[in-house]
């Protein structure tokens, strides 16, 4: 025990290599626990931690048996493991590909999966005449009015967008912000417009879709009630009477690429 103690303290000075390695072992460690906590996987674990603890007691006192009984068992253990929590395993690998830096690979592709789930849900209210507002977040954050709404936080389809605009929703009643491939909150406020040159014609919805990119880089779509038409607001401008083509294109332009500014014919009033 001391000849252990004598050359860890011997050990050479730590260095930077040393803490990064230390870092990244610590996030492999701390997400594979945020991936396993409520999961039968934490008996596996506690189980796991008994065994090892048994082993290094075992080879300190020194108990033969147990240490051989342990060193035998691990090995059926390990192929145990790997058979009774294969879901957990594909789950945990599937998690670990959804990290950022993979997630560049396949942005492009989950953005216009994203657009034309947006289209679909916004041709279908345009036909059943149902209001609608729908607030896509880029730069900037919408914490803000993500909070002033229902938190959803669930995966962006059509029929889920159909589903809460339906009058008799009680989510109907305000906008749903989306973050990325997933619809945030929904019911939320958005600011109304005070530009006095904004028509009179436009309701509520479309002043809060005006209001909203009036101080944000955000791209909003409206879906007039009285005429079904399609509208999108972008940089305090909004167009209207869009076709479905033309929705998609412009959502390619401004979510996609995340540039570019309102279209040069675009207005105000009607």
């Amino acid at each position: 025990m001391s000849e252990y103690l004598t050359g860890l303290l011997r050990r050479p000075p730590v260095g930077w290599w040393d803490l990064l390695d230390i870092a990244i072992v610590s996030i492999i460690l701390y997400e594979f626990l945020k991936l396993i906590r409520g999961t039968r996987a934490v008996q596996m674990a506690a189980g796991s931690l008994l065994l090892v603890g048994l082993f290094y007691i075992s080879r300190l006192a020194p108990l033969q048996t147990l240490n051989w009984m342990i060193r035998n068992m691990l090995v059926y253990v390990a192929f145990a493991a790997i058979v009774i929590f294969q879901s957990d395993i594909r789950r945990a690998l599937a998690h670990f590909g959804q990290a950022p830096f993979f997630r560049y690979f396949y942005r492009q592709e989950s953005a216009n999966e994203t657009i034309e789930e947006l289209v679909v849900a916004a041709t279908m209210l345009s036909q059943q005449r149902i209001g609608a507002i729908i607030a896509i977040e880029r730069e900037i954050g919408l914490r803000n009015y993500i909070e002033s709404g229902i938190p959803i936080d669930a995966t962006l389809t059509y029929d889920l967008i159909v589903t809460i605009f339906q009058p008799k929703s009680p989510l109907h009643d305000g906008a749903i912000i989306v973050q990325e491939d997933r619809i945030a909150a929904a019911a939320c406020f958005l600011p109304l417009t005070v530009n006095p040159r904004v028509s009179r014609e436009l309701g509520t919805r479309h002043r809060a879709a005006i209001g909203l990119t009036e101080e944000n880089d955000a791209v909003a779509i409206v879906i007039s009630e009285e005429r079904g038409q399609i509208a999108l607001a972008m940089n305090g401008r909004i167009d209207r009477g869009l076709s479905a083509d033309d929705l998609r294109e412009r959502l390619k332009t401004f979510v996609v690429q995340r540039r570019g500014s309102g279209r040069p014919g675009s207005a105000y009033d009607a």
